[in-house]
């Protein structure tokens, strides 16, 4: 009995030092991370880097990581009905994981309790003998979903999803990795076969789980969460700074633009006409042409950006007040906050550094000498090119606010608490150059 006390004791202890272990070096990790980012704006490893700085003999080219993308593949038009009957159970579903998790959490007697998608799963056993199209995997995703986005809410009941009218939710049918399989050039679903348009990026392909979804135009499509290698190396130039505007999308420090394209614009006599003609299906499909068009925009400046530029800085503009102004069709149109989302998570996935400064008056502030000489006020928005009084330095508006936001980024941090930065001039000269003084031009 002693010896096997012993053991047991030798053994708890041997447990607690490998907990121990493992909790130090999740600690270490963390913190190496964090360093990384604060020192090299990225999530390369420390060590690659301090021994590439050390040893300049070791070339590092790249650095191998790997990424989490959402592939779409356009599902043929053949598979459409049988997943709009099953979408029909995925609300159904739904719809009763709302019902009882609204009836738990307020309860008639009895202390209220939370549903997890655990206890979702447990109480949903048995439900595949209702459903046709519909496997358990299924049933277990969409619990699991709705679970998630009930915590992500904080509320005790969420939407209905509705399957007939006019409001009738869009399709969406979620699966497990292990419940798609190829059969062929084809893939296999809940005893269903269905194709789909370039099948030929499947091959080789392992997903992890995804979801069929429909558009506002009736098509659906496969979306698969799949994990793909890539390399991550330098980018030739160091920061840049990025002003968002109306007349032009975004312009850098550097001078490039991206002008303001009319996506919707150029497409809204031809909505209205049919509209009032009565084709709304049309109507669909230019929507969903004015979108295709803003986001292959935005994604191949974001690239051309992320691939060139080691730190990326942005300014706070407030899209959400500018919405509430007379200029919020064509703040819609523009799409600033899914360029600013696409250059955020594109700069994760690079090892790029990308902030977000305040641009409060970095369009009247010289990027020169840092005289508060420009334009101001509704009126001065129409001054483009203007010259600061102080200094002489000629400047454009939209790349003067770059250059100024990414100064703002690059300025250190005073040692004593009462040193100033030498791009900014006194508040005393400041006062005296006053927006009178303006050699402006209008835009070109």
């Amino acid at each position: 009995m002693e010896s096997t006390s012993q053991l047991h004791g030798l053994r708890n202890r041997t447990d607690a030092r490998a907990i121990a272990v493992r909790t130090y070096w999740r600690v270490v990790a963390r913190i190496t991370k964090r360093l990384d980012q604060v020192l090299y704006g990225s999530t390369l490893p420390v060590a690659v880097r301090l021994l590439s700085c050390v040893s300049p003999k070791l070339n590092v080219p790249g650095w191998m990581t790997s990424l989490t993308r959402t592939l779409r593949f356009k599902v043929r038009s053949e598979s459409h009905v049988w997943l709009n009957a099953a979408a029909d159970e995925v609300n159904l579903v739904w719809n009763w994981c709302n019902e009882v998790s609204s009836k738990a959490a307020c309860p008639y007697y009895g202390p209220p309790k939370w549903l997890t998608g655990f206890d979702l799963n447990r109480l949903s056993t048995g439900a595949t003998a209702l459903m046709e199209r519909i496997g358990a995997d299924t049933i277990q995703r969409v619990n699991y979903e709705y679970a998630a986005k009930r915590r992500q809410s904080r509320k005790t009941k969420l939407r209905w999803r509705v399957s007939r009218g006019p409001r009738r939710s869009l399709g969406w049918v979620p699966f497990k990795a292990t419940s798609l399989r190829r059969a062929g050039r084809a893939l296999r679903f809940c005893g269903k076969t269905i194709r789909v348009f370039e099948a030929k990026r499947l091959e080789g392909l392992r997903w992890h789980q995804g979801c069929f979804a429909q558009d506002a135009v009736g098509d659906w499509w496969l979306c698969l969460l799949v994990r793909l290698s890539g390399t991550e190396t330098p980018a030739p130039c160091p920061a840049v700074g990025i002003d968002f505007g109306l007349k032009s999308l975004a312009c850098t420090s550097d001078g490039d633009r991206l002008d303001g394209a009319r996506f919707y614009r150029c497409l809204e006599w031809k909505i209205a006409q049919a509209q009032k003609r009565g084709h709304r299906r049309r109507a669909k499909r230019l929507h969903r042409r004015a979108a295709n068009r803003r986001r292959d925009t935005l994604h191949k400046f974001s690239r051309r950006i992320v691939d060139r530029y080691q730190q990326i800085i942005v300014g706070d503009m407030s899209i959400s007040k500018l919405r509430k102004t007379r200029a919020a069709k064509t703040v819609y149109d523009s799409g600033l906050g899914m360029l600013k989302n696409f250059l955020e998570y594109k700069s994760q996935q690079a090892a790029r550094s990308f902030s977000v400064v305040s641009e409060k008056n970095t369009s009247v502030t010289c990027s020169s000498c840092g005289c508060l000489s420009g334009p101001r006020g509704v009126n001065g928005l129409t001054v483009r090119r203007w010259v600061c009084v102080r200094c002489g330095a000629r400047h454009d508006r939209d790349v003067n606010a770059a250059r100024n936001i990414l100064r703002r980024a690059q300025a250190w941090a005073p040692v004593c608490g009462n040193e100033s930065p030498s791009n900014v001039c006194p508040p005393s000269e400041a006062a005296t150059c006053e927006p009178r003084g303006w050699v402006c031009g209008m835009a070109r």
